[in-house]
């Protein structure tokens, strides 16, 4: 039975991680991030109350569960602390001291959101949509060599002369490219001087603790955020996050290393979603779509913003297994379909000379002439909400799920039947 477990998103995020991630955090010793930021919202559903969870692994929610943030992940202080007070007023008490951070993550401060949301106000019509929340910059500091990272808060001289070579050129940017105002050192630095003593009592080696509990034979999930076609490598760049959302980043952004992941669980949408900029071969801007989106709730946790809809695609589906080594795939939402005549699975693309591809461009400006080339499955009338048994399911939902098993190449471990934790069918639990 495997015990390093990834789950990962395997479309273009908002497939439904935060459920499974929880369902088989009941089995979990250890839950650990390993990118993204507060802009990654999982939701979580728990009888009548409904958590919405964006820094902190979903493993929150079981008191048993240690939780960890690794190096890959940008902290945002303001809002890792804030989501600890919303989960505090919803009954969590412990969470602060049961979630660890890594010293080497990286800082993301106003700065960082002033110029996410400059950037995007310039590119105008080409804006890639992103949550406004400062990620990409952050990262962009990281990778320059110019950002700070949590355990800078340690030596607070070093802190201030890292953050004012940081101001000098972000501000110049800000006020001379974007027209902005600029963001001052000294609101930074008292925004951050009240949280720093609470933030370092959370600092942790997470390789080591990671490495630890492996030997000891314990149980971790990997959580994943965003999907794999907003990956910054692989996914529909530019309009993509700006973190490695695959497999692979699991580990780097964690420090567990690549030989001990024992299992890859992909969450994907039994259609396909997603929010903001950039191609979508299979959407259906129609009243087909205006109606999944509703049955669905298809808006952002984070956002809010209405989600983009569109039929299942098999095609991207075969990049997602490949590039993340998928050991069988979780299907959300496939009592959203209830009650449609019929449904169609995009099964290739048609490019524009002609010829038929059975994977994906990796470039946005390669869709332009893409045309999905679909199947036709039957529907069903039948209502499959709350179902637990496979066999239980209407005929033409076994055989949608079959059909989806066949052209992804990998088999359907979990299928949710709505959003409540006991409206699953388990047909293996990679966990248990």
């Amino acid at each position: 039975m495997p015990n390093n477990v990834v789950v990962l998103g395997t479309q273009w995020g908002d497939e439904g991680k935060g459920k499974i991630a929880d369902l088989l955090t009941v089995n979990a010793d250890i839950v650990v991030r390993s990118q993204g930021g507060n802009n990654a919202g999982h939701t979580l559903v728990v009888g009548d109350k409904k958590v919405v969870v964006r820094l902190v692994p979903s493993g929150i929610l079981h008191s048993s569960c240690q939780c960890l943030i690794g190096s890959g992940v940008v902290v945002s202080p303001e809002a890792l602390f804030s989501e600890i007070a919303e989960l505090k007023a919803s009954g969590i008490t412990d969470a602060e001291s049961r979630i660890k951070v890594s010293a080497a993550s990286a800082l993301l401060l106003p700065i960082h959101v002033a110029i996410d949301k400059a950037s995007e106000l310039k590119r105008g019509a080409n804006a890639i949509g992103t949550t406004g929340r400062g990620i990409g910059p952050c990262y962009e500091d990281k990778i320059a060599r110019r950002g700070l990272r949590v355990g800078d808060l340690y030596d607070m001289d070093v802190f201030k002369s890292k953050l004012k070579d940081l101001l000098d050129y972000r501000n110049f940017c800000l006020k001379n490219y974007y027209g902005a105002e600029e963001v001052s050192f000294d609101s930074i630095l008292d925004g951050v001087m009240q949280v720093r003593d609470r933030l370092l009592a959370m600092v942790a080696d997470i390789s080591a603790i990671l490495d630890d509990a492996r030997k000891d034979g314990k149980k971790i999930l990997f959580e994943g955020a965003q999907g794999t076609f907003l990956d910054i490598d692989y996914g529909t760049y530019p309009y993509v996050t700006s973190s490695n959302t695959v497999a692979g980043g699991c580990c780097t952004g964690s420090g567990a290393g690549p030989r001990h992941i024992d299992y890859v669980l992909g969450i994907c949408k039994a259609y396909t979603t997603r929010v903001g900029g950039g191609p979508f071969p299979t959407e259906l801007d129609n009243e087909i779509g205006e109606g999944i989106r509703k049955r669905g709730a298809e808006f952002g946790a984070v956002t809010g913003r209405p989600r983009r809809v569109g039929w299942y695609d098999a095609v991207a589906m075969r990049r997602a297994v490949a590039i993340n080594s998928l050991s069988a795939l979780a299907l959300m939402k496939i009592d959203v379909l209830d009650g449609m005549d019929e449904l169609q699975i995009c099964t290739k693309y048609r490019l524009a000379d002609g010829t038929e591809s059975d994977l994906p461009p990796l470039a946005a400006y390669e869709y332009a002439n893409v045309t999905p080339i679909y199947e036709t499955m039957p529907g069903w009338s039948e209502s499959t909400i709350g179902i637990t048994k496979f066999e239980d399911l209407p005929v033409n939902a076994q055989k949608y799920i079959r059909r989806l098993e066949e052209l992804a190449a990998v088999p359907v471990a979990i299928i949710s039947t709505g959003p409540e934790r006991d409206q699953t069918i388990m047909v293996a639990n990679p966990m248990a």
